[in-house]
């Protein structure tokens, strides 16, 4: 272990795995090795004998080794040959030299970490009850919520959303209009359900929720008779598919991480890339493609559209969009305009996109918390891999109100008013809300100062009083002390008085019993004149019970050594 942290860099994970090679969660209930389960390293002699026994198989049954077998022996000599010339403290020094990571080359390899994703039992589960409601229809009742921007939706089962969206196909006469078999617009809606992630936010749920919240937008604005069907299609499309395969790190991880995406599509939007490239990878299956009965030209602008909108949810291009399209609106919207209305599409999906804080606050902030939560696995992820790190990411820096505020005032805000003046119902259903949550998240964000304030006010009042207790014991010790040193300097004086009187009395041949008194009180004197050091210790009360208890023997011929010393007590 020593060995292997001197190794070690700051950013290494050291993991630790049973003999199955299965990750052990180190903790304090971890059972611990014994003469029964004792720790066995990688077995490489077991290895070695297992490939020339397979080699030899091959050979007999084949008469020649194929290339992969070739390339599996030339690894497995290699290791050998480290391993018998290795010159590290620990295997982990061994490890790292026969890793590849970002700083040996100029780019990573291909994520190989596994996908989260569900058990094919538990996809063939949802599946089977999606395929049961299909056949069904949705009540007029549910289908009026459907349309409303204040949607909930943590209420429903991924079954149930799969089932929604469907109906949405159906309310928009999609699948009338482009003859979509109703089998294959299931194995569609399927198919896109299983590519979506089980990551904190951009999951499923979250394409549900920007796929209704275009629905809503689309009915409410009842931007369905002002635009061409194919374009309705390429809305609801684009937003049910927006963030197919989504990793749960945004583009900045990926360019920092040289990722395979940010290889692939040079760094330019890698994620948006990749969503669309899987949309149409899950199309181009005959299964599942809505738009074998299109025509090809016709195919040819909904593919485009589809692309351009998915590509404008990057939100690096926002403040151009958002630019364009408020440029057009002074001039003069025209409906006629293909330019036009491509620039209000992609408005929408980035509208839709980014629509939380315009439904109820009970409902937008589980959202928040989701989206939070990504954001710090990511930092965490960043930091431990040394890469660049995000402010508004950092769990140490941020909060609701700090993370919101900006976001709705300088991107929510301008956005949605922009969109208002062409559609003004926005105004009442979607602007106000989000001015609402605008308010919310200030309020939030100022009671969180007042609190931040009573803290440190309750720890300077707290620091306060410490430092003046100390202050005043430091104070009461330098006069105590003070105090000890003149009474014992009084008493000493007082000493050597009455040394002196007693001596003179003494010369005049006292006798008898007062001169008996007068030698135990001799003693008591003597003791302390002798034995400055023992007056020193001691504090003044020690001193003084000293005396009283000493003095009460001679009381009867010492009266006036005793009034002195009370003298000097008081």
């Amino acid at each position: 272990c020593f060995r292997s942290a001197a190794e070690a860099g700051p950013y290494d994970i050291l993991k630790l795995y049973n003999d199955n090679g299965n990750l052990i969660n180190i903790s304090a209930s971890i059972q611990q090795n014994s003469s029964c389960k004792d720790f066995h390293g990688l077995d490489i002699e077991s290895v070695d004998n297992r490939l020339q026994m397979l080699e030899k198989r091959i050979l007999l049954e084949e008469g020649i080794l194929p290339i992969e077998l070739n390339e599996l022996k030339k690894k497995v000599d290699s290791f050998k040959e480290k391993l018998e010339s290795v010159e590290h403290l620990s295997w982990l020094g061994l490890f790292k030299e026969m890793s590849i990571g970002p700083s040996a080359l100029p780019y990573s390899n291909l994520d190989k970490t596994a996908k989260l994703r569900r058990t094919q039992s538990e996809y063939e589960e949802v599946l089977n009850k999606f395929l049961k409601m299909g056949s069904g229809l949705t009540s007029e009742e549910t289908l009026e919520k459907l349309r409303r921007p204040s949607f909930d939706n943590w209420q429903w089962e991924d079954a149930e959303m799969m089932f929604l969206v469907q109906q949405m196909f159906l309310d928009l006469g999609l699948v009338e209009t482009f003859h979509i078999d109703m089998s294959t617009l299931q194995q569609f809606i399927f198919s896109v359900y299983k590519h979506y992630n089980l990551v904190p936010y951009h999951n499923f749920r979250h394409c549900f929720c920007v796929t209704q919240m275009m629905y809503g937008m689309i009915c409410l604005s009842e931007v369905q008779h002002m635009i061409p069907p194919y374009e309705v299609l390429i809305l609801i499309v684009a937003a049910f598919c927006h963030d197919l395969d989504h990793p749960g790190h945004n583009n900045s991880y990926q360019v920092n991480a040289r990722k395979e995406l940010a290889i692939r599509y040079n760094d330019i939007s890698p994620l948006e890339n990749h969503h669309a490239a899987v949309a149409f990878d899950i199309l181009s299956q005959p299964h599942c493609n809505i738009f074998s009965n299109v025509k090809p030209e016709l195919y040819k602008k909904i593919r485009a559209g589809i692309i351009s909108l998915i590509l404008a949810t990057d939100m690096a291009l926002h403040n151009e969009l958002l630019k364009e399209f408020k440029l057009i609106i002074e001039n003069g919207f025209d409906w006629l305009s293909e330019d036009h209305r491509k620039s209000m599409l992609k408005t929408f999906i980035k509208a839709a996109d980014v629509s939380n804080e315009t439904r109820p606050m009970d409902i937008a902030e589980p959202w928040l918390e989701c989206l939070l939560q990504e954001f710090f696995n990511q930092s965490d992820l960043e930091k431990l891999e040394g890469l660049p790190t995000s402010a508004f990411m950092d769990r140490d820096k941020v909060t609701k109100s700090s993370a919101q505020i900006g976001f709705i005032k300088f991107i929510l805000i301008p956005l949605y008013e922009a969109m208002a003046e062409l559609f003004p119902i926005f105004e009442d259903y979607l602007l106000k809300p989000i001015k609402k949550a605008f308010d919310y998240y200030v309020e939030m964000g100022q009671k969180m100062e007042l609190d931040k304030q009573k803290e440190q006010e309750k720890h300077s009042t707290k620091f306060s009083a410490d430092y003046e207790r100390q202050l005043n014991s430091e104070m009461n010790r330098k006069l105590s002390l003070e105090f000890d040193k003149r009474l014992t300097e009084e008493i000493q004086k007082k000493f050597n008085e009455e040394r002196e009187r007693r001596a003179s009395t003494g010369s005049r041949g006292e006798t008898g019993g007062s001169s008996r008194k007068s030698s135990k009180v001799n003693e008591l004197y003597d003791k302390f004149v002798s034995e400055p050091d023992e007056i020193a210790h001691l504090s003044s009360v020690d001193v003084l019970d000293s005396l009283e208890t000493n003095l009460t023997v001679c009381k009867q011929t010492s009266t006036d050594i005793e009034k002195t010393f009370c003298l000097n007590c008081s």
